[in-house]
């Protein structure tokens, strides 16, 4: 059986007593890094006298995929593996979708346990999601990709949800502030940790209270939906459906999803998608 297992995002008491138990019966733990993971699972023993002794650990990233499915040999899934990310929730912007991947493909057993994930707590704590919200996770670092990401994401019609590190999270919140000053967001850094520290604010007013915090640590935003309702919104469909040249349209519809004009009109006239 392969247990994809959930660890802390901060406080180690978040570990589950599901968790503990399963790590207890896996003699092999796959993991993004085996010193975080060896550095965790010694906490857990040593705080909770969790006997969680595993008989190895293994590396399992982006970087090394190809190389661990290739290196498996026919009998290394006849036991019982864990597969622990660094902090939170595996596959969710964090490794082990591969593996997930490779268990539906080859049919093998599997369990995901519920447990600590930073973009739902900060979704709670923000007060601005009832029910539907999108996930976007990390966006580009850089360049245009980052801007058209950041223009999608103000446009969506339900909050979103996004993660960032202390080094850009300033000047993301500048461009938020620039691109859409009115609307509602919420902060949280550090989450479960002792300095844990949460913001709310409007978009506009939210670069002076970071200017005042320490950045250091990492950042969950949840920005809140479009301030257009969805009787106001203009789609991507509507503007395919008017009776104009395609060249217009592409220029319309790069208005809206801040993607390269001249690659919606190639799409247009050739009928991709």
């Amino acid at each position: 059986m392969i247990y994809f297992v959930p660890t802390p995002i901060g406080n180690l008491k978040d570990i589950s007593l599901h968790a503990l138990e399963v790590l207890r019966e896996c003699e092999c733990i796959v993991c993004e890094d085996t010193r975080v993971s060896k550095a965790l699972v010694n906490l857990l023993n040593q705080r909770f006298d969790a006997g969680i002794y595993p008989k190895e650990f293994i590396p399992l990233h982006t970087h090394n995929e190809k190389q661990f499915f290739l290196g498996l040999n026919e009998n290394f899934f006849d036991r019982n593996i864990a597969f622990l990310s660094d902090a939170g929730m595996p596959c969710i912007s964090d490794p082990g979708q591969s593996l997930m991947q490779y268990a539906i493909k080859n049919g093998l057993d599997y369990e995901v346990l519920s447990g600590s994930n930073a973009a739902l707590l900060a979704l709670v704590a923000s007060g601005l999601v009832s029910k539907e919200f999108i996930f976007l996770g990390f966006l580009p670092n850089t360049g245009k990709d980052r801007s058209t990401a950041l223009q999608n994401a103000i446009n969506l019609a339900y909050p979103a949800v996004i993660y960032e590190s202390p080094k850009r999270i300033l000047s993301l919140i500048e461009n938020l502030a620039k691109l859409a000053p009115t609307r509602e967001i919420f902060l949280i850094k550090e989450a479960t940790k002792k300095f844990e520290t949460k913001f709310h604010a409007l978009a506009k007013d939210m670069p002076q209270k970071l200017k005042k915090a320490n950045l250091n640590g990492e950042w969950c935003v949840v920005l809140d939906k479009s301030e257009n309702s969805s009787s106001e919104k203009i789609l991507l469909s509507d503007i395919q459906e008017l009776e104009i040249p395609p060249k217009i349209k592409a220029k319309l519809m790069a208005k809206i999803t801040g993607e390269n004009s001249k690659k919606i009109y190639e799409r247009l006239v050739t009928g991709a998608k």
